[in-house]
């Protein structure tokens, strides 16, 4: 009789064990879906002419979660556009939620503007100082530009080698409003808006704020640069 106790519990034991494994998220699933959840967005990037190259990084087999309800959830915590180690968080909301980190390799490729010579600091940007290459764009965490257009008449920040790729904090934005210079000063309302003439105390770009001498009324006021020679205040 004790014997058999002992194997009946024995077996019972087993069986739950296995219950519990059957009912488990393993790090397989858990690899799996990270997997998949970067080659939809592989595919995404593809269509815009980029060429992506991943690996899902390992987890320890012995990883066992609790099982979920629903189909497991996967987001980036990084932009893997930025970075060649994004790591995506793959996790359950059900009744039992958790959360895994899994980390991959991921390479992109694709177009972005370089440096045809040389830049130097306060160069204004045309169209014959640069050129298009195909270059690991998410090795660079400042990110890339593509559209010369976009950039045409912007400053170089600082000086930029020959075939360096042309980053968003490499540029500036030129002065619309040069200190000195002659500006319309449009004050707005809800209802009516009212113009005049003023002078620029200071150098500023569009959508910066810039202090103007009012030439009518000889008061300064701050104002906001709206474009090339002229400012806005709010009333």
């Amino acid at each position: 009789m004790q014997m058999r106790t002992i194997f009946l519990a024995t077996f019972c034991l087993s069986t739950l064990g296995l219950n519990a494994a059957a009912a488990a998220t393993t790090a397989s699933e858990i690899r799996d879906a990270a997997g998949q959840f970067i080659e939809t967005w592989a595919d995404e990037q593809r269509q815009q002419q980029y060429e992506v190259n991943f690996t899902v990084g390992s987890i320890d087999s012995r990883l066992s979660l609790a099982a979920c309800e629903q189909a497991l959830e996967t987001a980036f915590t990084n932009d893997p556009l930025r970075t060649t180690s994004p790591s995506v968080m793959v996790s359950c909301a059900g009744e039992r939620p958790w959360r895994m980190f899994v980390t991959a390799s991921v390479e992109v490729h694709g177009p972005a503007l370089v440096a045809a010579r040389p830049l130097a600091r306060g160069e204004r940007i045309s169209g014959e100082l640069l050129q298009e290459k195909q270059v690991q764009i998410n090795a660079s965490r400042r990110g890339i530009l593509t559209d010369i257009e976009q950039v045409s008449g912007m400053l170089v920040r600082r000086p930029v080698n020959a075939g360096s790729v042309l980053t968003p904090d490499l540029l500036e934005a030129p002065n619309a409003v040069e200190r000195g210079d002659h500006v319309i000063i449009t004050a707005k309302s809800a209802v009516f808006s009212v113009s005049s003439r003023g002078k620029a105390l200071a150098s500023a770009s569009v959508g910066e704020q810039v202090m103007v001498e009012n030439l009518q009324s000889a008061r300064t006021v701050r104002a906001t640069v709206t474009a090339p020679g002229r400012v806005e205040i709010a009333m």
